[in-house]
């Protein structure tokens, strides 16, 4: 593994582009000192990697970039998430608490045990999660300053078969599912994404995953801050959990593409 890896990366999109593609979930990187701090043996680690990395989004996204008409801005996540959540709320706001899923995992996907009992999350949370959450609200900032908006659209994937940990996996599993915010989700934002994956075989909204990214500094305040959750159904791009992309990963990066430009017109 890597012993110096990056955190995160911001790469560049056009300057007058207002969209900024986050991926949050697609590395498998571990620092050796956070590995120590995991139960597993390497073969339960590699397996569970399977099922919680969002394999090839990063690629998606990527993909969608070179196919856009103006190119969005990417905001990607280099650690994976078993080192922290991004995502989460650091406290105790975050639902995913009552299945030991806080911005620090203490559980696996199939609900054992990840971490020692009593591990403490601070040192994590203030080594990766606070620098990240303040290099991505500069992002979008930035974004503000320069176009007068921001849109995050969040990019992510969720297995075909509902895993243990899942709190809402008892509904529909579209092959994509769309999360939003009443506050920073406009209508027509969902509708744009409705129109563009339509192709895949429908959208569905808040299921199994709801809600969406937006910065702790933004969140509930800045209207000029809209985001949209994007969550594709593994078996329309990858073998799964955890095996290579097919054709259908540039389909998606296409239909991505399309909803980069309506959103940038």
């Amino acid at each position: 593994m890597n012993h110096a890896p990056q955190s995160f990366q911001l790469l560049p999109g056009a300057a007058g582009s207002p969209v900024i593609l986050h991926v949050p979930h697609s590395s498998r990187v571990i620092p050796e000192s956070v590995r120590d701090g995991i139960e597993l043996d390497d073969r339960a680690l590699e397996l569970e990697l399977d099922h919680i990395t969002d394999s090839h989004t990063a690629e998606i996204a990527a993909a969608a970039v070179e196919a856009a008409r103006i190119a969005p801005w990417r905001f990607v996540n280099g650690l994976s998430r078993l080192v922290i959540d991004p995502e989460r709320f650091p406290d105790e706001r975050e639902e995913m608490l009552a299945v030991g899923m806080g911005a620090v995992y203490m559980q696996t996907t199939h609900r054992e045990r990840l971490r020692p009992p009593g591990a403490d999350p601070r040192p994590l949370i203030d080594r990766y999660f606070h620098p990240y959450s303040e290099a991505m609200a500069a992002a979008v900032g930035a974004r503000l300053e320069a176009v007068g908006r921001a849109v995050v659209i969040d990019v992510h994937s969720y297995p075909t078969e509902r895993l243990p940990y899942e709190l809402h996996g008892d509904g529909p599993r579209p092959p994509v599912c769309l999360g939003t915010d009443d506050f920073h989700t406009p209508e027509e934002l969902l509708a744009h994404a409705e129109e563009v994956f339509a192709y895949f075989g429908g959208t569905g909204v808040y299921s199994p995953f709801a809600g969406t990214y937006v910065p702790l500094k933004c969140y509930g305040k800045d209207p000029r801050v809209s985001a949209l959750m994007i969550e594709i159904r593994r078996d329309t791009y990858m073998s799964e959990p955890g095996g290579a992309a097919g054709p259908g990963l540039i389909s998606l990066a296409a239909s991505l593409a399309g909803l980069v430009d309506a959103l940038s017109a």
